[in-house]
């Protein structure tokens, strides 16, 4: 049996233990890293020549990286966003390299000192309240699919869940009993509790009547597909874009031309803030390990900035000012230099 390539080896070790075991990564982060990998091994095959069974750390460099990164832009049409992940992941398997091959240093210096492009931040999408109401009025609840729907979207709003977390949610995770609860588990594996709303739990309990067959264990998924398969990320995506599309046909004033999938978590937040609640416990709902994070909705509403500035200022706006216009004498001499032109 032929021997594996210094490089195969160790990124099987870095698969198998540091990943997994060790760092205790996520299932996603895990399988983003594995389609970096797979990638770069095409890349390899593709543009370098080299057969991934081939590949040694001596084919590698920090202008191979490069190249890689610019394939991934140019030859299959990356965003700046999506090469970054790449680079990271790269940089996380380099990191590994160093302490596990001390001999490797240079070359994992020189990766690790690639830089991340620059990527313009996208404005914040999200969604008035009138919006909001109108999105939640569109699914047909007087069917089981149309019930579904309304389920996930509104608990995608009122719970400020990420799509992955809704999408991995168990029957278990659900409390409707007084206080009503749902437990999110989100990036890191890290869990939190956020409260359900009546009007939810009106909605939830309806859900889980149409399908008691489906939902009878704790560990059962909760939202799934026609098949009664887990639903996906993707699946969650086509929901809400219908949905908005729908709604958007209706009342396009008070929708923009297109919604991300965090758009109902953006809303719940930026909705929270504008009622007065302290970033903090917008963190810990959403969360965030940083308050800086969460700073991105107090940076992002021009509404609370607009009653900031009002509020400081020192004009008083109901002082009766005298218009240009009621000024008789300053009409007449205007009214007077077009006599003269004339």
């Amino acid at each position: 049996m032929k021997k594996p390539t210094d490089f195969a080896y160790t990124l099987s070790k870095f698969f198998e233990n540091y990943l997994t075991v060790l760092c205790n990564f996520s299932e996603n982060t895990i399988c983003s890293y594995r389609d970096t990998f797979k990638l770069f091994l095409s890349f390899c095959i593709c543009s370098e020549g080299i057969p991934s069974e081939k590949l040694c750390f001596k084919d590698i460099n920090a202008d191979m990286i490069e190249r890689f990164l610019h394939w991934l832009k140019n030859e299959r049409n990356s965003s700046v966003s999506t090469c970054n992940q790449r680079l990271a992941a790269l940089h996380a398997f380099f990191k590994y390299v160093q302490y596990e091959h001390p001999e490797l240093s240079v070359l994992c210096q020189q990766v690790l000192f690639l830089k991340f492009a620059k990527n313009e931040k996208p404005e914040l999408n999200y969604l008035t309240v009138d919006a909001v109401k109108e999105l939640l009025a569109i699914p047909d609840t007087k069917t089981v699919e149309g019930i579904r729907e309304l389920a996930i979207l509104s608990l995608m709003y009122d719970s400020g869940a990420r799509v992955q977390e809704i999408a991995d949610l168990k029957f278990g995770d659900i409390r409707l009993l007084n206080p009503a609860t749902i437990k999110l588990t989100g990036k890191g594996r890290k869990s939190r509790i956020a409260p359900l709303l009546q009007g939810n739990v009106k909605i939830l309990s309806a859900y889980i009547q149409c399908n008691r067959k489906k939902l009878c264990e704790k560990d059962n998924i909760l939202f799934f597909n026609r098949s009664g398969k887990k639903l996906t990320r993707s699946g969650i995506g086509y929901i809400l874009n219908k949905n908005f599309d729908m709604a958007r046909s209706q009342k396009p004033e008070l929708f923009p031309e297109k919604i991300s999938p965090h758009c109902l978590r953006h809303s719940k937040a930026m909705h929270l803030l504008q009622s007065g609640v302290n970033l903090l416990y917008i963190r810990d709902f959403l969360g965030h390990t940083d308050v800086k994070t969460t700073q991105i909705y107090a940076r992002a509403d021009v509404t609370l900035k607009r009653k900031a500035i009002e509020a400081a200022s020192i004009i008083d706006v109901a002082k009766n000012v005298k218009s240009w216009t009621d000024d008789e004498d300053l009409m007449s001499w205007l009214n007077s230099l077009g006599k003269q032109a004339d």
